[in-house]
């Protein structure tokens, strides 16, 4: 069995900057690369806000970039799918298909996965009018008339910070009553921008090559109709990636690691010698940046656990 310093588990923006800096630390790091490679970025057609690119650069280009330079600094990759962990074990076991690995630390940085309704359509036009991040692509829709799905808070608050940029905004929800706080359903209804369609899902996104609808269907009787819009932001939630370590690390109603529970290191979990980092345990501002700082914070947080145990 293969035994590191520090085992990584995902390659997105917080696995890999945690790789960078672990490498840079002269830790040998080994970072398998999951379940999506590049992690959820990847499948964002223009990054307009990650520090460093005036003229923006692609979700893909960006990722690329970013391995490039863990690679430089020796990082190791390995392209497969974690199967299980045993994290009660010292040194700590992961298992992959194919190999079985050892290592004093562990930085998990399995992300999230935002949940879509699950239609053809909706898959083939990612990145061409389909999105479920508004702060990453709400740029894009200056002017227009969009639409956001879902009755909660998140899907208030994307409705609302969406007003920044398009010109109209359907709200749909598929209930006559929210899931949304009273101030959030509030503060959505008094927005000119916003127009709120009730008891409506959507069974179809129009559009060849870009959005240019979708279909609805009222819950009520059935009834199909067409709705034109240039944009649909799906905003029903995040699922994330924690199934790996049900059982072993504390995670919360939502379904994220906790971290900074019972140390003063902000990405350690329950477990000693374990760190999350990224959209698997930040449920609040799932950005590139904000999971590339606290891949930063994981893996300076396991350099010192490792000088530490070390010294005794």
């Amino acid at each position: 069995m293969e035994q590191r310093q520090i085992i990584i588990i995902g390659s997105g923006p917080a696995g890999l900057t945690a790789a960078i800096y672990a490498a840079r630390a002269k830790l040998d790091p080994l970072l398998i690369e999951g379940y999506q490679p590049g992690g959820q970025v990847m499948i964002t057609s223009e990054v307009e806000n990650f520090p460093g690119f005036p003229k923006g650069i692609t979700g893909p280009d960006l990722m690329d970039n970013i391995r490039a330079q863990a690679e430089r600094f020796g990082v190791q990759f390995v392209a497969a799918e974690v199967t299980g962990v045993d994290l009660s074990a010292s040194p700590k076991i992961v298992r992959t298909d194919e190999e079985e690995y050892a290592a004093k630390a562990l930085i998990i940085a399995t992300g999230a996965t935002a949940n879509f309704l699950g239609l053809a359509n909706e898959g083939r036009l990612m990145g061409r009018g389909v999105s479920a991040c508004a702060t990453c692509d709400g740029f894009f829709f200056q002017g227009k008339t969009i639409c956001v799905i879902g009755g909660g808070d998140t899907a208030m608050e994307e409705a609302t910070f969406l007003t920044h940029y398009a010109a109209k905004i359907y709200l749909i929800h598929r209930r006559e009553q929210f899931r949304a706080s009273k101030i959030m359903i509030e503060k959505a209804k008094k927005n000119p921008k916003i127009e709120f369609i009730m008891n409506a899902v959507v069974v179809d996104v129009l559009g060849k090559d870009q959005v240019t609808g979708v279909k609805l269907k009222d819950t009520r009787t059935g009834e199909l109709s067409d709705l034109a819009v240039e944009g649909m932001f799906v905003a029903i939630g995040h699922t994330p990636r924690t199934s790996l370590f049900t059982g072993q690390l504390d995670i919360d109603a939502k379904g994220y690691i906790v971290t900074c529970k019972q140390s003063n290191r902000f990405t350690s979990t329950n477990i000693p010698g374990v760190f999350a980092c990224g959209d698997v345990q930040d449920s609040i501002y799932r950005q590139a940046v904000t999971a590339a700082g606290s891949g930063c914070m994981a893996a300076a947080d396991a350099e010192q656990y490792l000088e530490e145990l070390e010294m005794g």
